[in-house]
């Protein structure tokens, strides 16, 4: 949390406080001191028994998330107020605008908004592509300089004369293209994902895929979440989802 959303939420959580200390329910001071002696018992309370469920849930909507989180776990009683639909619903929309693919895992039916945005965050963080992710998407394809001029002369995108190739992953292993593909040809296509591990907490080594006997692709993230997948060759790009229902593995990966 930075220091100018701290400063706004303890004036905000001040100036609630002393709105409460003067309400007539508190009752009417005497005297300076025991004014000053009500607003003490009052920011010695906890927040949510002082400003009520409905002014915390106005205060988390000025933190960042992770502190809204983490915020969560401070009572059973703030629990259902941080947990709210209402304010993590929000923060979901904010969290896939402009995101490629919105992962699968985080689509469950009936699941807390909460747990979605932690479901899509720690989804967001993964470097290992899945077979899922590969078949769940349509791929742009196109060749690299250092390709051969045959190659690149086949490739539209390279010459400027259309976009890119497109490549479609299959469940069966297989990969296909799209009719009249120069470069496809209509050969016989197989991929693979190769990853490797090393020591006891299983850190990944290598990550890469290899289509038929062609130089091994590595894999990347971009920060909208869609993948690529290059070598000194070719390059492949997933295409955003045109409708955001989820895809990818059914369960967290790491």
């Amino acid at each position: 949390m930075t220091t100018g959303k701290r400063k706004r939420i303890s004036e905000l959580l001040t100036a609630e406080v002393e709105k409460m200390a003067a309400a007539p329910e508190w009752g009417s001071p005497e005297t300076a001191e025991e004014s000053e002696e009500m607003k003490g018992r009052s920011l010695g309370r906890d927040p949510l028994e002082v400003l009520g469920p409905d002014i915390l849930l106005m205060v988390m909507k000025l933190v960042d998330a992770c502190s809204a989180a983490l915020s969560a776990s401070v009572s059973r009683g703030w629990n259902r107020v941080v947990a709210s639909d209402h304010l993590w619903g929000p923060l979901c929309e904010e969290l896939f605008k402009g995101k490629a693919h919105i992962p699968r895992s985080s689509m469950f039916r009936g699941a807390k908004k909460l747990a979605v945005y932690s479901m899509s965050m720690i989804d967001a963080k993964r470097k290992r592509i899945v077979k899922e992710d590969l078949c769940d998407h349509v791929w742009e394809f196109h060749f690299k300089m250092s390709a051969p001029e045959y190659w690149l002369n086949l490739d539209p995108w390279w010459r400027g004369l259309g976009p890119p190739m497109r490549r479609y992953f299959h469940p069966d292993g297989s990969q296909t293209a799209d009719p009249g593909d120069l470069v496809w040809g209509g050969h016989e296509c197989a991929f693979s994902i190769v990853t490797s591990y090393v020591g006891e907490e299983g850190r990944i080594r290598r990550h890469y895929v290899r289509i038929n006997r062609w130089e091994e692709m590595t894999v990347s993230r971009r920060e909208d979440w869609s993948w690529e997948m290059a070598n000194q060759l070719c390059c492949y790009n997933s295409i955003p989802d045109s409708h955001k229902v989820g895809t990818g593995p059914f369960f967290p990966v790491c």
